[in-house]
């Protein structure tokens, strides 16, 4: 393949490129119903403030406004409820049942137990719907921390998303950290990338987002994407050699002094951002 020489520096100008990621891994919240408020007790408590007024004397199974009956968590009524969630987490620490949850998931050994646990949804793949639950036993987690990082390695912005990592929560998400043309990136990159674009299209905010920017998938994920998907594969190719996107591509030589082709951005450092976060997250809530 013949190498086609990068510009002068007096001809380059400025390119900016921002990497978006979900981390799996995200901190509880309020179990009521629609709410994402930290919690106010975060050791024990399954309720924010607010809802910890409101419902903090009251029978946790939901609908149930009858007063609970210390030391447990329900009411005469639905007692069994209550002791039967207690022998079944409370024989070990909650920190055996989640390794030994997670091990039997990830190693899929025969003689350890299977836990049936919420379906998780993949980056790149449709939202999943949640089964509503009955009780307030148990604070949920959010979905993912999504990051917006530099290619340097830099976290620019973060959030939390309480249910799914959607192409529409990640649109508002840009939309409030870039509110305005002058501050947007002229690529963004993100797992999802080509959802992201379709559904820009469908709500048409594509209109304002194409002056500005194109919406790239990471070269990890874009390997996959590529051999079923023809709008990925055109529109959100993040080294693509047909001259679409030369910022995307450089020239570089090799140790013999031959040139190749080289991708000018790091796609992948949420990927290490994600792998420091969830050590960290372990070693502070013993996961």
């Amino acid at each position: 393949m013949d190498i086609d020489r990068s510009p002068s520096p007096d001809e380059e100008t400025p390119v900016k490129l921002v990497v978006l990621d979900g981390v799996v891994m995200g901190p509880t919240h309020c179990a009521y119903e629609n709410c994402s408020q930290d919690l106010a007790q975060a050791r024990r408590g399954v309720f924010c403030v607010q809802h910890e007024i409101l419902r903090g004397n009251l029978c946790r199974i939901r609908d149930c406004d009858n007063i609970k009956v210390d030391p447990s968590q329900t009411c005469t009524e639905h007692q069994n409820r209550w002791y039967q969630h207690a022998t079944r987490y409370g024989r070990q620490s909650l920190l055996g049942i989640r390794r030994m949850v997670r091990r039997s998931e990830e190693e899929r050994v025969a003689w350890l137990p299977i836990f049936n646990r919420r379906t998780e949804q993949h980056h790149d793949e449709p939202t999943v719907p949640q089964n509503r639950k009955d009780n307030y036993f148990v604070a949920p987690h959010f979905y993912c921390v999504e990051t917006i990082c530099a290619p340097c390695g830099v976290v620019i912005a973060w959030t939390k998303f309480d249910k799914a990592e959607s192409p529409t929560d990640i649109l508002n998400f840009l939309n409030s950290v870039y509110p305005t043309p002058e501050l947007r990136p002229n690529y963004i990159c993100i797992d999802k990338g080509c959802q992201v674009l379709r559904t820009a299209i469908t709500n048409g905010s594509w209109e304002i987002w194409k002056q500005t920017s194109r919406f790239i998938v990471d070269s990890y994920h874009y390997i996959n994407h590529r051999t079923s998907d023809y709008i990925c594969r055109k529109y959100c190719n993040p080294a693509p050699l047909n001259g679409s996107a030369p910022n995307l591509v450089v020239v570089e030589n090799d140790v013999n002094g031959n040139p190749h082709y080289k991708r000018a951005f790091n796609t992948q450092v949420c990927l290490y951002f994600s792998i420091q976060y969830q050590c960290s997250f372990s070693i502070l809530t013993g996961m």
